[in-house]
C-alpha cells in the first residue's frame, strides 16, 4: 500500500479542502509512492513520535498538527523535518479539516464527554464546532469533575449554573465563547484566556479548559481504528506521550 493511497482515503473521510485558508494539511512530507507496512499516528510529531517510528519500521507519521505550518526558511540538521527527511519518513497532517468533519475531533470530544443529539455550530467566521445535551442536567461542578474524569484530571473552569446543553471546540476555541453562550450552559475547550473565564461568570455559564492535547488526542485511537480497518496489512501503531508534565 502506497503514501498516496493512505492519503486518498483520509482526504475522503476528512476532505483536505476543508482545512482553514491559513492550515497546511495532506503530505507534508515524503515520497507519495513509497511502500508502507507500518505506521504511527500521534497527535503531534515530536521527537519521541520519530523515535518510535524508527523502532517499529515506520516510514510514515500521521498526525493532527502540522509537521510543517510556518514558513520554512532553513532546514538544520537535528530538526524534526531534516531527521524525517534523513530517514526516509513521510508525515501526513491533517489539522482543521479533521477537526470539523464528520466524526472527527469535535464529534469525537462531545461523544467522549456524554452528549447526546449531538449538532453542528458554524460560527462567525465558517468554523465548525459541536453542542449536544447531558443525558440529565447537572451542577457545573459535577459535570467538570465529569469531565475530569473522562478527558484530563488537570482542568481549569468557573460556574456555579445547572448544565443542560453543552457546546465543544477541541484545542484553541476560547474566542468562540460569547457565540455558543447564546444557546449553550457550558462550553468545553482548551486553551482559555482569563478574560474568557472572567465574562463566563458574569453570564452565570461555565468555561472548561480540558487542555489543548488532551481535548484532541482522542482522537488518535479513533484515527487508529478507522485506519486499521481500512488497511489490514499495514500496522498502526500509536504515539500518545504529551511534551507537556504536571505538577
Amino acid at each position: 500500500m502506497k503514501v498516496r493511497e493512505i492519503l486518498e482515503f483520509l482526504d475522503s473521510q476528512y476532505p483536505l479542502n476543508c482545512a482553514e485558508e491559513y492550515d497546511n494539511v495532506g503530505l507534508l512530507i515524503g515520497n507519495p509512492d513509497a511502500e508502507v507496512k507500518n505506521a504511527v499516528i500521534s497527535l503531534d510529531c515530536t521527537y519521541n513520535t520519530v523515535k518510535l517510528a524508527k523502532s517499529k519500521n515506520a516510514n510514515l507519521i500521521i498526525t493532527h498538527h502540522p509537521v510543517i505550518f510556518d514558513p520554512v526558511h532553513k532546514l538544520i540538521c537535528g530538526s524534526i523535518p531534516y531527521v524525517l527527511i534523513k530517514n526516509d519518513i513521510s508525515v501526513i497532517s491533517l489539522h482543521t479539516n479533521l477537526d470539523k468533519a464528520s466524526g472527527g475531533v469535535n464529534d469525537c470530544l462531545a461523544e467522549k464527554i456524554g452528549l447526546t443529539d449531538i449538532k453542528e455550530y458554524k460560527t462567525a467566521d465558517g468554523f465548525s464546532i459541536r453542542y449536544g445535551k447531558l443525558k440529565s442536567s447537572m451542577k457545573a461542578e459535577a459535570f467538570a469533575e465529569e469531565v475530569a474524569q473522562k478527558i484530563n484530571p488537570h482542568i481549569r473552569f468557573t460556574g456555579e449554573n445547572e448544565i443542560k446543553t453543552v457546546a465543544v471546540c477541541s484545542g484553541s476555541g476560547g474566542s468562540f465563547a460569547d457565540e455558543v453562550f447564546a444557546f449553550s450552559d457550558a462550553f468545553v475547550t482548551a486553551d482559555v484566556k482569563h478574560n474568557v473565564f472572567i465574562s463566563a461568570s458574569v453570564l452565570g455559564k461555565t468555561v472548561i479548559d480540558a487542555g489543548h492535547f488532551e481535548t484532541e488526542d482522542i482522537i488518535v485511537p479513533e484515527l487508529a481504528e478507522k485506519l486499521s480497518g481500512k488497511f489490514k496489512d499495514i500496522r498502526f501503531f500509536q504515539d500518545r506521550l504529551s511534551v507537556i508534565k504536571y505538577i
